[in-house]
């Protein structure tokens, strides 16, 4: 088990490209292996309001105000693994697709799986959206 998000930063930097890293924030260039495609994925510790921490796992799929919002919370409803929610990008709202891990369960095996796997389902959402394309 790792219990300080150094731990888990320094772990998960060993694996994928580093391409942000600040005291309690890491961004990983992740391949996802779709013609070349790559997703980035970032990876914070946020606390509850228990204080329990907890891993924050995002990536961004798209501008927001581009899509129905009523679509885009069926989907959300039928994701297995992660949630859909909105964030700024530069002062324009985002959709990102994202996941909390209790830092109890978390382990190297389970960030490997999980960064891969969000980074993954994140292209595929963002390919979606985007007929095959790319925001960036």
């Amino acid at each position: 088990m790792m219990e300080t998000f150094a731990e888990i930063a320094e772990f998960a930097g060993t694996h994928f490209n580093a391409v942000h890293d600040e005291k309690f924030m890491l961004g990983l260039e992740v391949s996802t292996g779709a013609n070349g495609r790559h997703q980035s994925v970032f990876l914070a510790e946020i606390k509850d309001d228990d204080d329990h921490r907890h891993l924050h796992l995002e990536t961004t799929v798209g501008p927001l105000g581009s899509h129905d919002p009523l679509k885009i919370l069926r989907v959300n409803l039928m994701l297995r693994v992660g949630y859909l929610a909105v964030g700024d990008l530069e002062g324009v709202p985002f959709l990102k697709l994202c996941k909390n891990i209790g830092y109890r369960y978390v382990s190297g095996d389970l960030v490997l799986e999980s960064v891969q796997q969000l980074a993954e389902l994140g292209d595929q959402i963002e390919q979606t959206l985007t007929h095959g394309g790319d925001w960036f």
